[in-house]
Parts: C-alpha cells; sequence; structure tokens
C-alpha cells in the first residue's frame, strides 16, 4: 500500500520561504502558498539571489532587475507582497555562516512559524544531479531556523536590535523525493500557472513550446504525481521537519 501524505500542519500565520533564485518558488510550490494567502496567512518570500546568471543571452548586470521584476510580479499573482533579495551571486552562493547569517537574520527580522525551501539533497529524486546553489540555499535554510533562536550564535545580530526568534515550528521542504506532507493544490492551481507564467523571459529560453502550455503541463505533472498519496487530489508534497 502506497503510504499517504499526512495534511500539513495548519496552526501557524507567518511563513517565510527561503530559495535560491526567482522561478525556484513558482516550480515548487506556488499553489500551496496561493492557498495559503487566500486564508488570510502572510507569506514573506526571500531569494538568495536575483537570478543573474541564469539567462546566457541576457548579461547579469541587465538580467538581475529584469528576473527581481518578473519575481515581483509572480509573487503578487499568489498574494504574495513582501519579496526581498539577499543579493548573494548567482551561480555561486556558498554554503557558510555567511549565508546562515543572512537567513537567520531574516528569520528574525519576520519571525515566522513556517519556514518552506527548496531541495536541498544532492539530486532530484536520484535522476539529476542539483545545484550547487540549491543544496547550499536548502541546507542554510535548515540550520539558520535553529540558529534564528540562539542568541549566541550571530550575536552582532542582536546587537543591531534583532532579537532571537525561537519561533520557527516546522520547516517544510519542497521538491523533495522524500515527501511526508502535502497541500491540496486544486484551489491555487491556476494561479500557480500564472506565477510561473510570470517569468516569461527565462521560460522562453528554456523550452520552444508555448510559454503557458509548458507552464500548465509542468504543473499539472507534478501534482498530479502526488494525487495517489494525498486521497486523489493533486497536491503540493513537502518534507517537513518539526523543530
Amino acid at each position: 500500500m502506497t503510504q499517504q501524505l499526512e495534511p500539513m500542519p495548519a496552526d501557524w500565520q507567518r511563513a517565510l520561504a527561503v530559495v535560491a533564485h526567482p522561478d525556484d518558488l513558482e516550480y515548487g510550490c506556488a499553489a500551496a502558498v496561493a492557498g495559503w494567502t487566500d486564508e488570510g496567512r502572510e507569506v514573506t518570500y526571500l531569494l538568495a539571489s536575483r537570478g543573474e546568471a541564469g539567462i546566457d543571452t541576457i548579461p547579469p548586470e541587465e538580467c538581475a532587475p529584469l528576473r527581481e521584476r518578473e519575481q515581483r510580479a509572480s509573487a503578487a499573482v499568489v498574494g504574495v507582497h513582501a519579496v526581498e533579495f539577499l543579493d548573494h551571486r548567482d551561480g555561486v552562493i556558498e554554503y557558510g555562516t555567511a549565508l546562515r547569517r543572512d537567513i537567520a537574520a531574516a528569520i528574525r527580522r519576520h519571525r515566522p512559524e513556517l519556514v518552506i525551501t527548496l531541495n536541498h539533497r544532492d539530486t532530484w529524486g536520484g535522476a539529476a544531479w542539483n545545484t550547487p546553489d540549491h543544496r547550499a540555499v536548502g541546507r542554510a535554510t535548515l540550520d539558520a531556523a535553529g540558529d534564528a533562536g540562539n542568541r549566541w550564535i550571530f550575536p552582532e545580530l542582536t546587537e543591531r536590535g534583532q532579537a532571537p526568534w525561537d519561533g520557527v515550528r516546522w520547516v517544510a521542504v519542497a521538491g523533495t523525493d522524500r515527501p511526508t506532507h502535502a497541500v491540496d493544490a486544486t484551489a491555487g492551481f491556476e494561479r500557480s500557472v500564472r506565477s510561473l507564467l510570470a517569468h516569461r523571459t527565462y521560460i522562453e529560453v528554456l523550452t520552444d513550446e508555448d510559454p503557458e502550455a509548458y507552464c500548465r503541463t509542468f504543473l499539472a505533472g507534478t501534482t498530479g504525481a502526488v494525487a495517489e498519496r494525498f486521497g486523489g487530489r493533486p497536491a503540493v508534497a513537502f518534507e517537513v521537519f518539526a523543530r
């Protein structure tokens, strides 16, 4: 029997989603975010880079503001209006104390109960190698959830007025091959398609397919793949680490 996925915890009000690049959340979990904001929950996006190295035909100094604009428009489609960038260099984001400190500082500022990130493991389901940026940001986010609550780690943050926040109760990893929980994607699906489509400049260099058809097919595939383990409903899956 296929092990069923649990519904995501619902007793929270604020979430912080931390990923490496523009479009990471739209490929990963925008349908879930749309449902959460519909319920009146607050979701903030934090991106380690501006994705400036992601389009071969556009120089980084031109690409960064373009992808930032697309990310802000994309987030707004699913009800997210707070989007922050850390300005680590796209493609060479390094796991380490500097990245952990930046994410911990954001957790202290926003005081989320739920933190969301993207697959931090070496591969996507053992079939494709994950990128260094995804691995670094995912791992640093899992670590920073604890760093944020310890006054003796990064004491300089406390000196800046960013008091420790030990209120993170879960870190949820999207794009994992080891999911434990899921969110029904039905209500948010159409907005998730529009949210991914907002990254049109990036998508048009990825595929010759019609951009909307590409977005719809991709997201229908990922949410549909989870349905068997979630009562037959299309869903966004997460691996949830309780704290």
